[in-house]
């Protein structure tokens, strides 16, 4: 599969092979691991005029986002490289990353803020409920181009399509993972097709803010864009309460 919305980490290792940073989990592979609508709400930031908009959600993933929104009468179209696969396929990665992830969120408790979820046995509960609203979501929203395969940094649609785009947990997450320059073509790449961008968060998988948030906010502002750090009310890694906002 291709990088997705998804909260894992992994062992970065120097030249001579031994590790230089253990990150919060260690995955041998990527898994899908979606989020609520409400969390959306909240990492983002969502008001009533924000819900009016035409939304995109890059990354999504299993999300819950769509299939909420769209019971409420919100438009929102999901875009992901994973939709290219079937709900079981999708299902089948969901449950072969229990066990890895959970094992290590248990093992490593200081990179976790246990306010939204209360523990780790409610983070689990709160993702398995996300995936069965996804999976029961997923078929008709296939039908209806509410989900569409497809992944960052080109995307497939027309400039100012949506007037708002949210990346949940992609994009400066993977700093170790994704490049600078792939960051930058993205980031301009979502600003093309929306009028606003949100991103959320803005930490690494070690926690900390990502590398590339100082000079992807000079180069973004270079380019005449506005760049917004802003506190959200939600919270999951340590240092992982603030989301990124561009404007045209």
């Amino acid at each position: 599969m291709a990088v997705i919305a998804i909260q894992i980490a992994v062992i970065i290792s120097n030249d001579s092979g031994t590790a230089d940073k253990v990150m919060s989990v260690e995955l041998k592979k990527i898994v899908p691991w979606g989020r609520s609508m409400q969390e959306y709400e909240l990492m983002f930031r969502l008001s009533a005029s924000d819900l009016r908009r035409r939304i995109l959600g890059c990354g999504d993933g299993p999300a819950s986002f769509n299939a909420g929104m769209t019971q409420r009468g919100v438009s929102v179209v999901s875009c992901d490289p994973i939709y290219a696969f079937s709900p079981a396929q999708i299902r089948e990665q969901f449950e072969a990353g229990i066990e890895p992830i959970m094992s290590q969120v248990r093992a490593h408790p200081q990179n976790y803020v246990w306010s939204y979820h209360r523990n780790a046995d409610d983070l689990l509960r709160n993702r398995e409920t996300v995936m069965r609203a996804f999976i029961s979501d997923y078929p008709a929203g296939l039908a209806q181009g509410r989900y569409v395969p497809a992944g960052l940094p080109k995307l497939p649609f027309a400039s100012d399509t949506f007037d708002l785009a949210v990346c949940s947990h992609l994009l400066f997450l993977y700093s170790e993972m994704l490049s600078l320059e792939f960051h930058l073509q993205s980031i301009l790449e979502l600003c093309r097709v929306a009028i606003e961008l949100r991103i959320f968060p803005i930490t690494g998988l070690d926690c900390e803010p990502s590398p590339y948030l100082a000079p992807l906010e000079k180069e973004l502002c270079r380019l005449g864009l506005r760049v917004d750090i802003v506190k959200v009310d939600y919270q999951l890694q340590r240092n992982g309460d603030r989301m990124m906002k561009i404007s045209k």
